[in-house]
C-alpha cells in the first residue's frame, strides 16, 4: 500500500520561520524534507528539530547544502524522488516553503567604496532570497513530485516596500520574490497549485538579529502595534498549516499579511 502521508519541502528549515513551519506541518500530519546550511556549532538544533518531527509521527529527511547551488538542488530533488517512489507516492509533496534568509546588508552608496555593496553581493542576495524560489519550483514540478491541490509559499517582509538602512539588496530581493510568486501563481493555477508570498511582521529570529538596527525595529513595532507584541514564527506557521488544504488553491497570487495589522499602522 502507498504511504499517503504527504511531504513538505522547507527551504531554510533549521531556524526561525522554517523551523516553526516544519514542526507545525509535521504536527498537522506531514513528513518533512528540510534544506538548510549549518556548521557544526548549530547542527544540534537541526537534530532537535528532526527529533520533534519524529515525535509528531512524521519522517524528517534533512539536507545540509547550499540551497542556491544548482548541482546540490538537483541532488536533493533526485533523492526526494527516490524516497517518494519508494513509498509509492511519487507526487507526494504538497507544500513547498521558501524561507531562505541569506543576503548582504550593506548600503548602495557609502563614504568609502569598500563599504558599498558590490555587484557580486547584489547578485548573490537576489539569487538566494528570490530567484531560487523559481528554480526549486521548476525542478520539483519537472520531477513530478508535486500535483494538484498543492501550495507554494515564500517568506517576504515589509522591507519589500519600505526602506531601512543597509537593507537595500534584501528589499530588492523581497520585491522580486513577491513578483515571482505572482508569475508562478498565474502559470500554476491551471495545475491547481496555489502560490502566495507570506509577509510576516517583525519577528525576533536569527535573521532579524543580523540586520543592523534590529533593536530599533523591535522597539518601534512594540510601540505602534495595537496588540503590543511582535509576530512569532508560530503565528506564521499556524496560517500556513490552516491554508495548506487541497481545496484552498484558488487563494493564489497574493501577499498574505501575517502581522496582526502591523503594516497597516506602522
Amino acid at each position: 500500500m502507498p504511504n499517503t502521508r504527504k511531504w513538505a519541502l522547507v527551504l531554510g528549515a533549521s531556524s526561525g520561520f522554517g523551523e516553526a513551519i516544519s514542526l507545525a506541518l509535521a504536527r498537522a500530519g506531514r513528513n518533512v524534507f528540510g534544506v538548510h546550511l549549518d556548521r557544526r556549532a548549530t547542527l544540534a538544533n537541526v537534530d532537535r528539530i528532526q527529533s520533534e518531527i519524529a515525535a509528531a509521527g512524521g519522517k524528517a529527511i534533512f539536507f545540509n547544502v547550499n540551497a542556491a547551488d544548482a548541482e546540490k538542488r538537483a541532488e536533493v530533488v533526485a533523492e526526494m524522488g527516490r524516497v517518494l517512489a519508494g513509498e509509492g507516492n511519487p507526487a507526494g509533496v504538497d507544500v513547498l516553503v521558501h524561507s531562505l534568509a541569506f543576503g548582504t546588508l550593506k548600503p548602495f552608496v557609502a563614504d568609502a567604496a569598500a563599504d558599498s555593496i558590490t555587484r557580486a553581493q547584489m547578485d548573490m542576495t537576489l539569487d538566494v532570497m528570490a530567484h531560487s524560489l523559481v528554480y526549486w519550483t521548476q525542478d520539483v514540478l519537472q520531477a513530478g513530485l508535486m500535483g494538484p491541490g498543492s501550495h507554494v509559499y515564500a517568506m517576504t517582509s515589509a522591507g519589500g516596500h519600505r526602506i531601512w538602512p543597509s537593507y537595500g539588496a534584501v528589499s530588492a530581493a523581497k520585491s522580486a520574490l513577491e513578483s515571482h510568486c505572482r508569475q508562478l501563481a498565474v502559470e500554476l493555477v491551471p495545475r491547481k497549485i496555489g502560490v502566495n508570498a507570506v509577509r510576516a511582521g517583525v519577528t525576533d529570529t536569527p535573521a532579524l538579529r543580523k540586520i543592523p538596527g534590529n533593536a530599533l525595529m523591535i522597539e518601534h513595532c512594540l510601540a505602534i502595534h495595537p496588540a503590543k507584541r511582535l509576530t512569532t514564527p508560530a503565528d506564521v506557521a499556524a496560517v500556513i498549516v490552516a491554508l495548506s488544504r487541497p481545496d484552498t488553491t484558488w487563494l493564489t497570487g497574493n501577499v498574505l499579511g501575517v502581522d496582526g495589522t502591523e503594516d497597516l499602522v506602522g
